[in-house]
């Protein structure tokens, strides 16, 4: 096989629907491939910077003009010699007419399948002209909905359940409405003779006692007829990890059954298992296939990295209701980590294998095992996956529906269909992916949002025949090892209209969005889920992202700019709300800054801590979201410009292998109600050790203590009631909870606007290396949840954590890496430095 990219030479330009183009931007401009049109705009200087002030709303007309992008190549003379020449794109956005010399080649209604079109009888030796035409995305979406009936949608103004494209691109909660088309993945000329691997899928298969990898491939002759598949062999070999090469078994091949080709390579040595990370090593074996002609020539081949692991969701019914564990080669796992969502608006700048490492890499060291791909964005590239393998992530795999009612009549059912087997084929070898989930909210929307109850949907089709028959079937065909759940949230219950309800605490997973919305973080406590797979509480930026995106006079609490990132309608009010059950009311923008990042991850911690207080009942937590698409006052940890919010670092903590945490007797503390210290191992280690609880004052004074003996269990959770004596205090307003000394754990016994808070006060050392400044910071007073925004003060810096919080005499180091001279005047003055001692109780 021979291929050639054909990424060089593009431009593009509006062909249609140009009423509201702008002059400037009528004539051709140069394109990058991959890529889009947004950031082609955008890198000549035709637009501005979608990300700023205002801007997003004046670029609504792109997404209303059809664009065409159009290159010249000289064709590889050597593409000839084959029988077949194809074009193979890997990704268009999304409604494709392609042109080669003049003649049609195809139409695409879809972004998220791959495509392979015959061009030899079109291609030309020397020049040759390609030109793809996107339609636009928004008048396709409205014309399918007026041929296919409305149905309900949430979030957008555009139906985006009609077109099978990132619904986010048209707008979310938490996005803006950028509208994009464009080759957003590879294009190539394949040339290739007698046949082609069209696709492979390795996975472990245990037979008897013997360890084997399977590789079934599903192949492709050039004139498409079939055939025994005599005059072909099918040759794999099996690199072990570390090795230097080799293979791990000789081939048993099955019987040709064209076009598919089941092989059965056996594991020689001892299998090297594939863990998620905290539970052991990753190791992967290298699988390559190689296709061979009758003379012994190479045709195609195939080669990817696999773990070897097994996978299964108990669902096993008890005295609660139904279980929902994720088990790793026999051992239950309790999943910690959030929901993905596409890194930037734009795929070319989200999609870059360093982007990846660091997003993914950031989670890794936040403690986390889990990643969901949320069903409103994308399948992610090879890339995404790859790395999940390597660094022990397990991938929950949304299929791609959200927040909507989707049609199931034709086109749509069939571009469906094309698009399940595409990506469950392409992502079906990847030890990460733990399992396919058939939608985001929509048997929950079908529930409890007026679907059911106003009769819209009565005699129509709204998806569900998707999740429970379509996309099960698919699975269980080409990823038969792999468990499906048709829905987040779910009870695991088919019967949609006397049924148990989709979002029961009991059963399955849930989502809980009562909390912040519509109640504070302590009531989590209400709720006992077997698996949270989406909850959350809003934060903002950090200062530094703020700066960038927005001119100076509007970085302000409720300026137009930035009010124009906050996409969820109620946020602010839900955020205020939040806000004044904690706090006093803050007087300026560094204030109310620094409150909502606190806010936010405390919020975090109270639904997490609680929720793992749960294990085994609840295994699994994971909270919205991860990372943001661009500036917007949001509930990620890591911000549009990589930068870690206060949560990331809250995270860390509250998701240790070994944590600590107090929880009350019930959702809301009194005086005098039972009080429990739960200490959860997640580690594999066993052993003893002593902890002291203490009742301190604010001044640092021991009011009482209680000495707890922990004979710690592998992945156990322990609980120990505290004395009365620890749980009553004198003094509500002055005094607090503490575990061990360096703290580990805290209570305090009323929201801080009711709290007596001592002046902030501590000593500072400061000490410097190249590019790392040390400031050590002893408290003389107690200092809850210390934060350094050092990106006020240099956006390129980082530091080792935040959100600190010293009991008087302990200290903390924190290490800050930045090419600035950084004063300890300014690392310790507010508003670089900021303490929640600042907004107690009046005195």
């Amino acid at each position: 096989m021979l291929k050639q990219s054909l990424h060089d030479g593009w431009s593009v330009r509006p062909v249609s629907n140009l009423e509201n183009v702008p002059a400037h931007c009528r004539e051709s401009t140069p394109a990058i491939v991959p890529g889009c049109v947004h950031t082609d705009l955008l890198r000549a200087g035709k637009i501005a910077d979608p990300y700023g002030d205002r801007v997003e709303p004046t670029l609504r007309w792109i997404g209303q003009t059809d664009w065409r992008y159009e290159t010249s190549f000289t064709a590889d003379e050597k593409l000839f010699a084959h029988e077949r020449i194809d074009l193979a794109a890997d990704g268009l956005d999304t409604v494709a007419t392609i042109e080669l010399n003049g003649r049609l080649i195809a139409r695409t209604e879809s972004m998220h399948v791959g495509y392979r079109f015959d061009v030899r009888p079109h291609l030309k030796p020397g020049r040759n002209t390609l030109a793809i035409t996107f339609a636009s995305a928004e008048r396709y979406a409205t014309a399918m909905e007026q041929r296919l009936g409305t149905l309900p949608f949430l979030n957008t103004r555009v139906p985006f359940n009609m077109i099978r494209k990132m619904a986010c691109n048209f707008g979310w909660d938490w996005g803006p409405e950028l509208i994009t088309c464009g080759i957003w993945r590879g294009i190539r000329l394949e040339g290739w003779s007698e046949a082609r691997i069209k696709s492979c899928r390795a996975n472990l298969k245990p037979i008897k006692h013997q360890t084997y990898i399977s590789v079934e491939c599903e192949l492709e002759t050039t004139n498409g007829a079939p055939s025994d598949g005599s005059e072909w062999e099918i040759h794999v070999s099996v690199k072990e990890p570390n090795a230097p090469g080799g293979s791990a078994g000789e081939p048993i091949r099955s019987d040709y059954n064209f076009p598919a080709v089941s092989i059965f390579t056996a594991i020689t040595g001892p299998a090297q298992w594939w863990w998620p990370a905290g539970h052991g090593e990753q190791p992967l074996y290298a699988v390559t296939v190689q296709l061979t002609g009758a003379n012994g020539e190479n045709l195609d081949s195939w080669s990817r990295k696999i773990g070897l692991r097994t996978i299964e969701l108990d669902t096993t019914q008890d005295d609660i209701g139904r279980a929902f564990t994720l088990k790793v080669n026999g051992k239950p796992i309790f999943c910690k980590g959030f929901n993905w969502i596409p890194d930037d608006c734009f795929l070319d700048r989200a999609c870059t294998p360093e982007r990846y490492r660091t997003r993914i890499q950031q989670a890794v060291a936040a403690n986390a095992n889990m990643l969901r791909v949320w069903g409103g964005g994308i399948y992610e590239t090879d890339e995404f996956y790859d790395l999940c393998d390597e660094l022990g992530v397990l991938v929950w795999q949304d299929f791609l529906f959200a927040c909507a009612a989707y049609p199931e009549e034709e086109p749509f059912k069939n571009l469906v269909e094309q698009e399940a087997r595409y990506n469950v084929a392409r992502l079906s070898h990847h030890a990460s992916l733990a399992i396919w989930n058939g939608c985001n909210e929509n048997v929950w929307g079908y529930h409890d949002w007026g679907w059911k109850q106003s009769g819209e949907l009565k005699n129509r089709t709204w998806g569900l025949g998707y999740y429970f028959d379509l996309l099960p079937r698919i699975v269980k065909e080409l990823d038969p090892s792999r468990p499906y759940w048709a829905a987040s949230p779910w009870s695991g219950d088919y019967n949609v209209e006397n049924g148990l309800h989709p979002n029961l605490a009991s059963h399955g997973n849930k989502h809980v969005w009562e909390v912040w919305c519509r109640e504070p973080a302590s009531s989590y406590r209400q709720f006992s889920p077997r698996f949270c797979s989406e909850f959350g509480f809003q934060g903002p930026p950090t200062y530094a992202t703020l700066a960038a995106c927005l001119p100076a006079d509007q970085i302000e609490a409720n300026s137009p700019g930035l009010l124009a990132h906050q996409k969820h309608p109620a946020g602010d009010l839900y955020n205020a709300k939040r806000l004044a059950e904690s706090f006093v009311e803050p007087e300026n923008f560094d204030d109310w800054h620094y409150l909502l990042q606190l806010n936010q991850a405390r919020g975090l911690q109270t639904g997490v801590e609680w929720f793992r207080s749960r294990m085994p009942v609840c295994m699994g937590t994971l909270y919205w979201q991860l990372n943001d698409c661009w500036p917007v006052n949001s509930w990620s940890a890591i911000d549009s410009d990589g930068r870690l919010k206060p949560l990331w670092f809250a995270t860390r903590r509250f998701y240790a292998d070994v944590l600590f945490t107090i929880q009350p007797g019930s959702e809301k503390y009194k005086s005098g109600d039972p009080m429990t210290l739960f200490a959860i191992n997640d580690t594999d280690e066993r052993g003893v050790s002593k902890t002291w609880i203490t009742r301190r004052s604010f001044a640092g004074q021991v009011l009482a203590e209680q000495e707890i003996e922990i004979g710690w269990a592998a992945r156990s959770n322990q609980s120990f009631r505290l004395d009365d004596a620890i749980t009553t205090p004198v003094d509500p307003a002055t005094e607090l909870i503490a575990v061990g000394f360096p703290t580990a754990a805290t209570w305090f016994f009323d929201a801080d606007k009711n709290l007596a808070y001592p002046p902030a006060q501590f000593d500072a050392e400061i000490s410097y290396e190249p590019g790392q400044t040390r400031v050590t910071i002893t408290a003389k007073s107690l200092l809850r949840d210390m934060l350094i925004q050092i990106d006020r003060l240099d956006p390129a810096a980082t530091i080792s954590d935040n959100l600190i919080t010293l009991l008087p005499g302990e200290s903390f180091r924190f290490d800050i890496r930045s090419n600035e001279k950084l004063s300890k005047e300014s690392l310790t003055t507010r508003p670089v430095f900021n303490c929640a001692n600042y907004f107690g109780k009046a005195t």
